[in-house]
């Protein structure tokens, strides 16, 4: 068993401990059947211990979801302003009081830096919600440190970081659940089964649509307010000044391509999954890639706008990756026989008797998972990969860097899935990474 298990199994060993010492004193000593993990409680020595690195939009949105599952507790939080940090300590533990007899609890601790967080013993796990320049260094971190992670998507800022962070999690056994939790919605699942099981004939064509990138204004630099640590913000990235749209989100750094890619890769990255889940074939080689893409004139923002871009297998099935304004938002796997498309909203499809076939016992049925954050405590404990693997996320985010990489170059490239590098193109491969400002490296 992992690390994390042991640091479970220690504080159940300890309250066993504790009862079996309060048996013996001479007065009466009364144990709650919730400590006992009685009446459908978790009893608070088996509770996963979690941290959460970043308390942006979505670090926030983790926290009050991770709140709500007895069984795990937030014991500490990390975020570079002081704002988030305080503002987290106090949505945390004003909810842990609740169940306090005398109403207080002040059980969850801050940090400016994410490795002091992960040096904890008691935690077992961390919810990675950072930028995407910082999710490989912070997710290796977390791995090496002997913590289960549930890490955003995209993945990671480049291919060459994303094998890093994949082999890392292998060699140290833990778990990763991808933020790509479309994967824990029925309606997603089930159109993956359909085109898999061939229900929809001979499948020929996957369309994929998301939303457009954002440009952005330009901004004078202005001084870091108190109370943000900018120079840690930036980390790994290149020197930049500080002005009020830079760190904003997700109005500013998504769109800044020293940070992330963009809504090619932070956005395109939810409904890429979805078309690789529902036609693996798409992950043979040789793979050729070829599109193009606008991109903004001026302003801070240096990611595209629109894109319009093809991939095709050995076998000519076709994915046309593009923005809303030429596929709605979704995936749509085509077949000879028929269609099916799938979004946040709903599932369609032609014929429409599509949408009550079942699947049979003998035929390929996907991971069905309860939802993604308890799927991926539930993996925590039976040490089982959830239903967002940290390989299928990697997958799904190199897709989409090696579209952008196709705009930016303008011409056509062949992709070696085995090799994770372009056929014959140094010039293309040279952009499968990026280097790292000292002292951050991985």
């Amino acid at each position: 068993m992992g690390e994390r298990m042991k640091n479970i199994g220690s504080r159940s060993f300890r309250l066993r401990d504790f009862i079996k010492a309060a048996a013996g004193i001479a007065m009466p000593y009364i144990v709650p059947a919730s400590a006992l993990g009685l009446g459908g409680a978790v009893a608070p020595s088996e509770r996963i211990g979690l941290g959460v690195v970043g308390l942006g939009i979505r670090g926030k949105q983790h926290l009050k979801s991770f709140l709500q599952l007895p069984q795990c507790q937030i014991l500490a939080v990390s975020d570079l302003f002081d704002s988030r940090r305080e503002f987290a300590k106090n949505l945390v533990e004003t909810h842990y009081a609740k169940s306090k007899s005398g109403g207080t609890y002040n059980g969850c601790d801050t940090y400016n830096d994410f490795r002091e967080l992960l040096s904890r013993d008691d935690i077992d796990a961390v919810v990675v919600a950072t930028p995407e320049f910082w999710h490989a260094l912070v997710g290796v971190a977390a791995v090496k440190a002997g913590k289960d992670v549930y890490g955003e998507k995209g993945l990671t800022l480049t291919v060459a970081e994303g094998r890093v962070l994949v082999d890392t999690v292998r060699r140290y056994g833990s778990i990763f659940q991808v933020g790509t939790q479309q994967r824990s919605g029925r309606n997603f699942r089930f159109a993956c089964e359909l085109a898999r099981n061939g229900y929809l004939g001979d499948l020929h064509t996957v369309k994929v649509g998301v939303p457009g990138g954002q440009a952005l204004g330009n901004a004078p630099e202005i001084a870091v307010p108190d109370g943000f640590d900018y120079e840690r913000w930036l980390g790994p990235a290149p020197v930049a000044p500080y002005n009020a749209i830079r760190c904003t989100s997700p109005g500013g750094w998504y769109h800044i391509y020293d940070y992330c890619a963009g809504w090619i890769q932070a956005w395109g990255v939810h409904h890429m999954d979805i078309a690789l889940w529902g036609a693996p074939e798409l992950l043979g080689s040789p793979l050729e890639i070829e599109g193009t893409a606008v991109f903004p004139d001026e302003g801070l923002g240096n990611t595209s706008l629109t894109w319009d871009v093809n991939f095709t297998t050995a076998k000519g099935l076709r994915l046309s990756f593009t923005d809303n304004a030429v596929h709605p938002q979704g995936c749509r796997f085509e077949g000879s026989k028929g269609w099916v498309h799938v979004n946040r909203k709903g599932i369609s499809a032609e014929p429409a008797s599509l949408l009550t076939a079942d699947i049979k016992p003998g035929e390929e049925h996907l991971y069905e998972s309860r939802g993604h954050w308890v799927n991926f405590l539930e993996c925590v404990r039976n040490r089982r990969d959830p239903v967002a693997p940290v390989e299928a996320g990697h997958e799904a985010t190199t897709a989409t860097l090696l579209a952008d990489i196709a705009t930016r170059l303008g011409r056509k490239l062949t992709w070696d899935w085995k090799a994770e590098k372009f056929i014959n193109n140094p010039i293309a491969d040279r952009m499968l990474s990026r280097a790292m400002r000292s002292p951050w490296r991985l």
